[in-house]
C-alpha cells in the first residue's frame, strides 16, 4: 500500500534523514522517500497509519495528513 504522508516542522536534510530513517526502522515499511520541498513523505508497506503517526509525532514533527 502506498501513502503520501504530509509533514509539518522539517526544516532541514538533517530533519528529512530523521524521518527516513525512522521511518525505514518501522515494521512494515518496505521503502520510504521524504520530501522537504513537498514536506511529504511517500511510504509503501503495510504499516498502520496510527502508527506512522505517532512515530512521527515521536520524533518531533507533526503529521498533517494521510493519503
Amino acid at each position: 500500500m502506498k501513502r503520501i504522508v504530509k509533514i509539518n516542522g522539517m526544516t532541514c536534510e538533517h530533519c528529512v534523514k530523521s524521518v527516513t530513517s525512522a521511518l525505514n526502522s518501522l515494521e512494515g515499511i518496505s521503502s520510504v522517500e521524504v520530501s522537504l520541498a513537498d514536506n511529504t513523505a511517500v511510504i509503501e508497506g503495510d504499516a498502520s497509519d496510527q502508527s506512522i503517526k505517532d512515530l512521527i509525532d515521536d520524533i518531533g514533527f507533526e503529521v498533517e495528513g494521510i493519503e
